[in-house]
């Protein structure tokens, strides 16, 4: 068995943390604004974030690791948060990991963050739909989730996309020998 180095386990973590943190934010905060008038359940932004872990992980500790880590995100969901939502919650992870596997992995070839936008895409419309109908029954904040996941995608490629600029930047300064 490999076992994953510690930047590979310390995204893992994070990304087991963002299951039961969005669940909870649900379950306390109920909606919020995520802007252009649209509003969706308060766990959107941490699911927003989960789908960006979910790819660095995945480049960290492989494919199997991350199917555990949603088992392991969703047990703590269960016993932290509401039931209910921890299932939908389960469900949705799981069909849009599915469906991020299909897209991201044909696309890395393209690079990190091709990939990451387009798996991202796809996974955040599968997440949505799958669990606004289990966990409350409707579409209502469709485009609001959308729109949250889709600012935390795009933030936190920016915030990659710079930090990869800086190590190439740095690398490129030092002396060769």
């Amino acid at each position: 068995m490999n076992v994953p180095a510690p930047a590979g386990i310390a995204t893992l973590v994070a990304y087991i943390a963002t299951i039961p943190a969005a669940n909870l934010t649900v379950t306390h905060f109920g909606a919020l604004p995520v802007g252009f008038g649209y509003a969706a359940p308060a766990g959107v932004y941490m699911v927003g974030l989960a789908l960006v872990l979910r790819d660095l992980a995945r480049e960290a500790a492989g494919r199997k690791a991350i199917l555990a880590a949603i088992a392991v995100g969703t047990v703590v969901s269960y016993f932290l948060a509401d039931p209910a939502l921890a299932f939908a919650s389960a469900a949705a992870f799981a069909v849009a990991e599915i469906m991020d596997f299909a897209v991201y992995e044909p696309l890395r070839t393209r690079g990190l963050l091709v990939a990451m936008l387009a798996s991202n895409a796809v996974g955040l419309l599968a997440d949505s739909l799958i669990f606004l109908k289990m966990a409350f029954g409707s579409f209502d904040y469709l485009p609001g989730q959308i729109l949250g996941k889709a600012w935390m995608t795009l933030g936190a490629v920016a915030v990659l996309a710079l930090l990869r600029r800086r190590k190439h930047a740095t690398a490129e300064a030092l002396p060769r020998s």
